[in-house]
């Protein structure tokens, strides 16, 4: 078995910035689960999947993508889920929250892939630090990044599969949005 999730990557402008704020998490308070990811936000959290299905997910991917419209994505300052998570707030709009509904849908109507409708509601957002930020090191965190002021925008013109190589998480594939349904890239 092998770990996955789906997730639109924000472009390297917005992962530097995020880069940055999650190596001073690491130098302050030896948070080191979000440096595994790039800047991301999921839309299909981790899952567990046979590696013989993995083509067929790309290929649902590559069938889903092309009839999706690029969007804009909004990032604006700073937010927690209390007490482990500290994020850049992600504006949720129309275009995300069905996104992330009809590639679920998607997904699911194939009756091939290890995913179930998501129970909680959709919270987009992009992690600065998560589960190893301890109680204590989560309030002086909070208390630096609610100070700090944030904006940030990109278009959303693709989406990614993540997998867990053991240490990490890597880009696997990436497909375009409304683009020929033939064309997608697997990233190395």
């Amino acid at each position: 078995m092998e770990m996955y999730f789906i997730a639109l990557v924000a472009p390297e402008a917005i992962n530097i910035p995020v880069l940055k704020w999650k190596h001073w998490m690491q130098e302050k308070h030896q948070c080191e689960v979000a440096l595994r990811s790039p800047a991301h936000i999921t839309l299909i959290p981790p899952f567990w999947m046979v590696p013989g299905l993995e083509n067929e997910l790309l290929l649902a991917l590559k069938e889903f993508s092309p009839m999706q419209d690029p969007f804009d994505i909004q990032l604006q300052n700073f937010s927690v889920f209390k007490p482990r998570v500290l994020f850049i707030e992600v504006i949720k709009t129309e275009s995300l929250a069905h996104l992330k509904e009809s590639l679920e849908d998607h997904l699911i109507r194939k009756n091939k892939f290890p995913i179930r409708k998501e129970e909680r509601p959709f919270h987009p957002h992009v992690t600065i630090a998560t589960r190893d930020l301890h109680k204590k090191a989560f309030y002086e965190a909070w208390e630096h990044f609610k100070k700090m002021e944030y904006t940030a925008q990109w278009k959303a013109d693709n989406i990614s599969v993540l997998k867990h190589n053991i240490k990490k998480w890597d880009v696997l594939f990436t497909s375009q949005f409304n683009t020929s349904a033939g064309q997608f890239s697997r990233q190395k």
